[in-house]
């Protein structure tokens, strides 16, 4: 094991913060059909029954798919919407749009609609503060990056959206709020309701998981799962090894936690 994480199985308190897409389970062609994975489930599990120690999700999902996907209780610590929604022990924290804002997206919409029916594959998704466009049905690649550029050049002629490239996706939104605000939110709301630090193990696959790798601090470890350029400080090759990962670090916590 690390010393990342031997740090974190021995932190007094720790929150575990994952991405849900291609983190702890794996990406597939309808989303609608992601499950976490049955060896991250039983790990999740463990964390979750060990003292001062918590487990969220943070995704770009809306956050009623994101509790209903990840089968979350009362209890949860759940950050949907790129950080825009969030929901604390089912106490929600909703986005509340402004008349200009629900404008510039209606405008949006039908640019969209518009753009995504000329490409076979691609749809556009609805989110709380914006729009997907997924484009991983495109068979003909060729057509992607077009689509995106003219997603793109619609948003910016209407003005006011925050865009985002992930896997397969390009995102917008009339908020400008990351993942990186929802894991210091959480982050703050445990330090506040235990009086003393909290360690984070973040972890995601995503170009969207970079802006909460760059809100950890000394003694918190970023888990990047997959390829690509990132900040974080280690790297697993795919769900199956993330969640050997986190079974490394139940294991480990239970037995810290045993020892004291």
């Amino acid at each position: 094991m690390s010393v990342g994480l031997d740090h974190l199985a021995a932190a007094p308190r720790l929150l575990v913060a994952l991405d849900f897409d291609g983190t702890v389970a794996p990406l597939v062609d309808d989303p609608s059909t992601s499950r976490i994975t049955a060896d991250a489930a039983a790990a999740i599990a463990r964390l979750r029954a060990l003292p001062a120690t918590w487990v969220a999700f943070v995704s770009g999902r809306p956050l009623d798919t994101l509790a209903a996907l990840t089968a979350s209780g009362p209890d949860a610590l759940l950050v949907g919407s790129h950080g825009v929604e969030v929901s604390i022990r089912g106490e929600l924290a909703a986005a509340r749009l402004s008349d200009d804002e629900r404008a510039r997206m209606t405008r949006l919409e039908v640019e969209l609609e518009q753009l995504v029916a000329a490409v076979p594959g691609a749809w556009l998704e609805y989110k709380p503060v914006g729009y997907g466009v997924p484009t991983r049905l495109v068979e003909q690649a060729e057509l992607v990056a077009p689509l995106q550029q003219a997603a793109r050049d619609a948003a910016d002629a209407i003005g006011g959206f925050t865009t985002r490239l992930g896997k397969d996706i390009i995102e917008f939104s009339v908020r400008d709020v990351t993942k990186g605000d929802g894991v210091r939110m959480l982050r703050e709301l445990l330090v506040a309701e235990e009086g003393g630090p909290v360690a984070v193990l973040y972890a995601g696959d995503d170009v969207t998981d970079e802006d909460a790798f760059a809100v950890l601090e000394p003694g918190d470890l970023g888990v990047k799962v997959g390829e690509g350029d990132t900040a974080a400080a280690e790297r697993v090759a795919d769900v199956d090894a993330f969640a050997g990962l986190l079974e490394a670090l139940a294991a480990a916590r239970e037995a810290s936690a045993a020892s004291h």
